[in-house]
Formats: structure tokens, C-alpha cells, sequence
């Protein structure tokens, strides 16, 4: 967390000095520009020279540190411009390229903080404290300080600290953000426990086998931390143009230096020849990407975001929560007797009004989606985690598990023959009255816009879709079989799923898009890593390329052809820039364009390409 901090406030110093580099060179432009009105040229001479110079320093420094990186970029010919025209006194194109430069790094600097500044909380699921037994009673302890055999109190809401065994009683443990299991599961007294599970039922002590930072939710951390590490950064568009323009352009300008013997007119070719319709029209179309998709609900962590979404190939896809609702809903109800299922439902669910479990609440929902009026319950006995029994409208309702119904009611007989069997379904008994009355089947559904999305991911040029789950095998095969899936990986560990990831790409570039802790390593690990940051965890959003702000998966593959779009217009906008930059360079190697002069026709270029840019804000398709 220190160094997420640390690169934050990186971050935030650099776009204060890009901002100050603006102000400089757009203020010494201005400032320069009214003592020349006034007849004050020595005076505008050195303003135009004074701002001119500390920008080139500011951008000597940044060279120098890319340099010692190995990388080479456009910004030195910027450099050798701005460096040429202090050299020939021609301080008005200096300024003017100043002005270029210092304006496309604070774009390329917005379109980052405009995708990260929801993005304020590293790993907010890390517990920082617990509640500890001691021996003058409970006290709140940091978790550092727990070590193997510590006994804690998990409460309901709270994520499990470290990994331990129940100690008394059972629990009720959410996995969903571990392990992709959509359906809590209950765990008795001696039970494993993993550190970032959820408790969604009552308060219960953990014993704890391991100090946090040995537990399985530090590791995942871990995995996090080490998969962005090995991660290549993305390369810029710009970039990828840098070597052979930079080569020609020294080329031009030594030869005609050499050939002419006139420097002026070598700083001319420099001056048209600095890149903007790279440093500008290219970040501008990028930006409208980035912009366009926001509106669409798409956070895009910045341009290279952006055009790696636009190449996508494969996509590896999480299924809990993401290609599932992530939650178990009512699917079915099989009568067995004399109630009708609407009945069933009715008592079940106002016998389940007594209980926090988290089936007992999907059955209260149902049954009031369903408009069913609930009574109030009595004489209720839970035990935790199986079912429990009282006294509905004058009738004796037991609720829960097929085993804990039978146990009560001395066997069910042959009314189970008509369940419907659905693969990693829950199964709920009913029995009224000492008799079983019918069977609640819950299931975490199918997304409704899952199947066109996928489709919509083939249209877009993605040619391999693989679903990887962290869940049991075959309840993933049972989804994954309905969908248009080319592949199917169940019973995952954070570290199979990145495994998974790095096998995939050696077939292309690849998309990881899940929501839960442990699909943060393979998000990081992928070429564009897409979290889903409505519900999902906050390790997955911050590790994150792509953020989804809302809870659908079709908005995603808008922004896929917002960003094909976009990288299309930012490369229409460079090849012709380029190309008119080249045509420029000629005609001032051949002593028609003096420097000035060609700063003005660059600014003309400038504005035409970043007009083309801007094309990017609007949608090539008239809205359905």
C-alpha cells in the first residue's frame, strides 16, 4: 500500500511540473508576443528565450532518465528544436515548439488522472485489525500482531484476517472473492478457515494457524505485486513510431546543413520537423476514447490502456459474478403434496424471516418479488448453518437442508424424485405440518447479457474466449457449456489463473476481466486486466486496466469498439501529419520555409490533425 502511496504522489508532482511547463512557455509565448507589439524585440527575444530554456532543461531531464531506461522517443527531437533554436537565435520558434511539447505531455498526463481519480483505495478488503482474546477479555489488536494460535472473534460482515480453524459453534463463510464459490458454505467447529472470506452468518471464534503474512489472502497480495512487476508497460503509439522518424530527421537536418552550410536553415527542417502531430493528435484522439468509454460506464486506466483494449484477441473470463449474477436466486420449486408452490414459498420465506442466512434471504426476496404476503413466524429453532423450524400461520414449517428436513420428520420418502437436478444448485426441504411439502432450488444464474456480449467480443476480432474459474469443476463446465466458450477451466488458484493467462498469451494479446481478490493476479498479469468495480473487490479494480462501473459485462464491448475506433483516427491523424510534416521538411531543406514560419505551418498541421482527433468524441454509428 506504501508504494501504490508513493507512486500517487509521483504521479501527482508530475502533472504539477507538466502544468508549470504549459504556463511557462504559454505565458512566455504571450508575455514575448506584447513587448514585440510595443517595439520591445530585444526584450521578447529574451522572453522567448528565458521560457524556451526551461522547458528544454525540464525535458533534457526527462530525456536523459529515458535514456538510462533504454528507451528512445519522439521528445528529442523536440529537445534538438528547441536547443537548435536558442543556438541561431531564433528564439519565437523555440518557444512555440516549448509550447507543442509541454501542451501534448499535460494531455498525455490527463488522460491517466481523468481514468485513476475514482481509484483512491489500495486492497480496501485488507483487514487492519482483529479481535483478539486475551486475558483481561477482547481487544482490538492490529493484525500484524496475530501469530498462530491467537483466538479471534469474527463478527458478522467482517473478512476473516488470517487463516484458522473454527473454534466453536460453525460459521457461515462468503468465498465468493477467494475461490469464485457463488454459494456460502457453512463450516463447523474444527474446520479450515481461509484468510479473506466473508462472514455472513452469526459471530464466531477463529483459531488462527498462520500470522497474516503467511495467510492465503497475503499471498494473493503477493501474487498481485509480483505479476505487475513482470508485466511489460504498455509502449505508446508515438513511441512506435520513434526510432525511424528520429533517424530521418537527424538525417535531413545534417544533410541539409551540410550541403547548404546555412544552420538556420537546418533548425527550419527540425522545427517542422517535430512530431506534434504525434505529441498532440495522437493523445487527443486517445483521450476522446477514453472519455467516450467513461460515458458508457468503462473507466480506462490511460491511452496505452486504450490501444491494448483495441488488439485484443484472447479473452479469459472469471465466472462468479461475472458471467453469473454472483448470487443465489430462486430458479425452481417442485411441489411434493397438497401446497401449491406459491404457498411453499410463503412459508418458507416467512419462517426464513428469522434467520440471517444468506438462502434464508434469497427465499424472502423471491417470495416478495413474487408479491407473496409473509406472515410472522414463532417458536423459531435455528441451528446455524442447516435449517430451522417453527410455527407459520398455524402450521409447523421446517426449512433447510434435504438431511436436517429428514432428521425431523423421520425420512422424505420418494418426494425427491422430481427435483430438478441442476449442477452446483442448493437445494432447499420443505415440510409442513410433519410431512415434506416441496423443494426450493436455487442457482446463480446466467447474466442476461452474457451471450450477446460474447458475441459482441467476436465481433469486435476476439477469437478466443476461455472461461476460468476458481470454482468446482463442474459447476463451471455447467455454465461454461450453455455459453459460446472455447474453453473450460474450473477448481482454479489465483496462481492456475495466471498460469492461464501467460499461457494465452503466447497466442495474442489478452483480456482478463473478473471481480474477486483472487482474480487480481491474472488482471495484472494480462495485457489488459478488466475489473468489475461496481460490486467487485478493490484489489481487482486497483490492479486493474479497465474498470467497469457498472454491473453488465455489454458495456465492455462498447468500449472495445470505442477504442478500435479511437486507435484508427489517432493513426489516420499520424500517418497524415507525419506525411505533411514530411513534405514541410522538404520544402525548408530547400530554403523556402524559414523557421518561423515553419513553426506557423506546423501549428496548421497541429490544428488539422487534432480536428481529425476530436472525431473520436462522437459515434460512428447513429445510437439504435
Amino acid at each position: 500500500m506504501v508504494s501504490w502511496f508513493r507512486r500517487l504522489a509521483d504521479a501527482s508532482a508530475a502533472t504539477v511540473l507538466r502544468r508549470g511547463l504549459v504556463a511557462i512557455a504559454g505565458g512566455g509565448l504571450v508575455l514575448g508576443a506584447a513587448a514585440w507589439l510595443v517595439a520591445q524585440t530585444g526584450l521578447a527575444s529574451w522572453i522567448w528565450g528565458g521560457a524556451t530554456l526551461l522547458v528544454l532543461s525540464a525535458l533534457l531531464l526527462e530525456v536523459v532518465t529515458e535514456l538510462k531506461r533504454g528507451s528512445v522517443g519522439l521528445d528529442i527531437i523536440a529537445a534538438l528544436a528547441m536547443a537548435g533554436a536558442l543556438a541561431v537565435d531564433e528564439m519565437l520558434a523555440g518557444v512555440v515548439v516549448a509550447l507543442m511539447y509541454s501542451g501534448g505531455q499535460l494531455l498525455e498526463d490527463f488522460a491517466a488522472r481523468r481514468a485513476r481519480r475514482e481509484m483512491t483505495a489500495l486492497l480496501g478488503r485488507v483487514p487492519k485489525v482483529a479481535i483478539r482474546y486475551g486475558r483481561d477479555g477482547l481487544a482490538e489488536v492490529p493484525i500484524e500482531a496475530l501469530v498462530a494460535g491467537d483466538r479471534i472473534l469474527i463478527r458478522q460482515g467482517e473478512v476473516v484476517p488470517v487463516d484458522g480453524i473454527v473454534g466453536s459453534g460453525s460459521a457461515t463463510l462468503d468465498l465468493s472473492a477467494l475461490t469464485g464459490e457463488s454459494v456460502p458454505l457453512s463450516r463447523k467447529a474444527g474446520a479450515d478457515v481461509l484468510s479473506g472470506s466473508t462472514n455472513v452468518g452469526e459471530a464466531f471464534d477463529l483459531v488462527a494457524t498462520r500470522a497474516s503474512s503467511e495467510s492465503a489472502y497475503a499471498g494473493i497480495v503477493r501474487l498481485v505485486e509480483a505479476a505487475q512487476r513482470a508485466k511489460a508497460p504498455m509502449v505508446r503509439l508515438t513511441d512506435r513510431y520513434a526510432i525511424w522518424f528520429l533517424a530521418s530527421t537527424i538525417l535531413v537536418t545534417g544533410a541539409t546543413w551540410i550541403v547548404t552550410g546555412d544552420p538556420v536553415r537546418a533548425l527550419a527542417v527540425l522545427v517542422v520537423a517535430t512530431p506534434c502531430p504525434l505529441i498532440l493528435a495522437v493523445p487527443v484522439a486517445i483521450i476522446s476514447g477514453v472519455s467516450r468509454a467513461a460515458k458508457r460506464g468503462v473507466l480506462v486506466k490511460g491511452g496505452g490502456a486504450l490501444e491494448a483494449l483495441a488488439q485484443v484477441q484472447t479473452v479469459v473470463i472469471d465466472k462468479t459474478g461475472t458471467l453469473t449474477e454472483g448470487r443465489a436466486r430462486l430458479v425452481a420449486i417442485h411441489s411434493a403434496g397438497r401446497f401449491s408452490p406459491d404457498e411453499i414459498l410463503r412459508l418458507a420465506a416467512t419462517l426464513d424471516l428469522a434467520s440471517n442466512h444468506v438462502v434464508a434471504a434469497a427465499l424472502v426476496a423471491a417470495a416478495r418479488t413474487q408479491g407473496l404476503a409473509l406472515g410472522k413466524p414463532t417458536e423459531v429453532k435455528e441451528t446455524p448453518g442447516s435449517g430451522l423450524e417453527g410455527a407459520v400461520d398455524g402450521h409447523c414449517v421446517i426449512v433447510g437442508g434435504i438431511t436436517y428436513v429428514s432428521d425431523r420428520i423421520g425420512g422424505t420418502g420418494s418426494a425427491t424424485a422430481g427435483i430438478k437436478k441442476l449442477e452446483g444448485a442448493i437445494v432447499v426441504a420443505v415440510a409442513i405440518d410433519g410431512a415434506v411439502a416441496g423443494f426450493l432450488t436455487l442457482a446463480d444464474e446466467i447474466r442476461a447479457e452474457v451471450p450477446h456480449a460474447l458475441q459482441r467480443f467476436r465481433s469486435a476480432g476476439v477469437s478466443r474466449i476461455v472461461l476460468a474459474s476458481g470454482d468446482r469443476e463442474d459447476v463451471t463446465e455447467a455454465v461454461g457449456s450453455r455459453l459460446d466458450i472455447d474453453e473450460i477451466r474450473g477448481a482454479l488458484t489465483p496462481q492456475d489463473k495466471v498460469a492461464t493467462v501467460l499461457d494465452e498469451r503466447a497466442r495474442g494479446r489478452v483480456m482478463m476481466v473478473g471481480d474477486g481478490v483472487n482474480d487480481a493476479p491474472a488482471l495484472a498479469a494480462a495485457d489488459v486486466g478488466v475489473a468489475l468495480g461496481a460490486r467487485g473487490a478493490a484489489a481487482s479494480s486497483e490492479v486493474a486496466d479497465v474498470v467497469l462501473l457498472v454491473d453488465r459485462l455489454d458495456p465492455l464491448a462498447d468500449a472495445m469498439a470505442i477504442a478500435q475506433r479511437s486507435r484508427r483516427i489517432a493513426l489516420q491523424s499520424a500517418v497524415a501529419g507525419m506525411g505533411l510534416s514530411v513534405i514541410a521538411m522538404a520544402i525548408a531543406a530547400l530554403g523556402y520555409l524559414p523557421p518561423v514560419q515553419g513553426a506557423l505551418l506546423q501549428e496548421a498541421i497541429d490544428v488539422g490533425v487534432i480536428l481529425n482527433g476530436l472525431r473520436a468524441l462522437g459515434d460512428s454509428r447513429r445510437r439504435q
